[in-house]
């Protein structure tokens, strides 16, 4: 999956002549921590993040009236805090390659520019969301379980077969291995069915080993 199809397309920007008062109230009525700033023609020039502003804030112990320290942040523009050099990707970047870029350069979001335009922009909670819609943690109808797995080729497909064949449907599959455990596999498995407790019962009957089970909500 790529980024285009789970970032945010209407974008909360602002233009490099924006003033810091006018980024506190985009970041607090929009409840958003990063503002990508745009030059006049579109294309990115920076971006503010809510520690920026947090910066520039004055201090508590500042000897600045309030009015007089209303003034100073009035006459501060976007483009004298902004982060100039803004690490970005594309619409047709995988979605986990973003993920890893984000983790890498320990930032919160990724502008997503489309030849040198802002078109977009993926945030830390949108690959939240993306991992909960993958593993299907939305589907309360479905029942998952945590299977301990042999590492070799079938097994994945035997567990499959088995589950369908006793009236289950996928619904998701994550497996992942444990470097403290050669030739194990654990296989997270998400399924619908009318009877999910027997499947799970059947299961253990043939001698799997479930490390976890929960049964749909309601």
């Amino acid at each position: 999956m790529y980024v285009e199809q789970i970032m945010t397309k209407d974008v909360v920007a602002v233009t490099v002549d924006t003033a810091v008062p006018e980024l506190e109230r985009l970041m607090r009525e929009k409840r958003i921590r990063h503002l990508p700033v745009i030059k006049s023609n579109g294309t990115l020039a920076g971006i503010v993040s809510h520690r920026d502003l947090q910066r520039v804030a004055p201090s508590p112990a500042s000897t600045l009236s309030q009015g007089e320290a209303t003034y100073l942040l009035a006459k501060l523009l976007a483009e004298e805090i902004m982060h100039k050099e803004v690490v970005t990707c594309a619409p047709t970047t995988l979605v986990e390659e973003a993920g890893k870029l984000m983790r890498r350069q320990k930032v919160g979001s990724l502008p997503v520019v489309d030849n040198g335009k802002l078109v977009g922009i993926v945030t830390g909670m949108d690959l939240v969301d993306f991992f909960l819609e993958i593993t299907g943690s939305y589907q309360e109808d479905s029942a998952r379980i945590a299977v301990h797995l042999k590492d070799e080729r079938g097994r994945l497909a035997e567990l499959l077969t088995a589950i369908n064949q006793l009236g289950g449907s996928t619904v998701s599959v994550i497996t992942t291995t444990h470097p403290d455990q050669a030739g194990k596999r654990t296989a997270i498995v998400r399924f619908r069915a009318d009877d999910p407790d027997q499947i799970i019962k059947t299961l253990h009957d043939k001698e799997y080993v479930l490390l976890s089970e929960d049964l749909p909500k309601g």
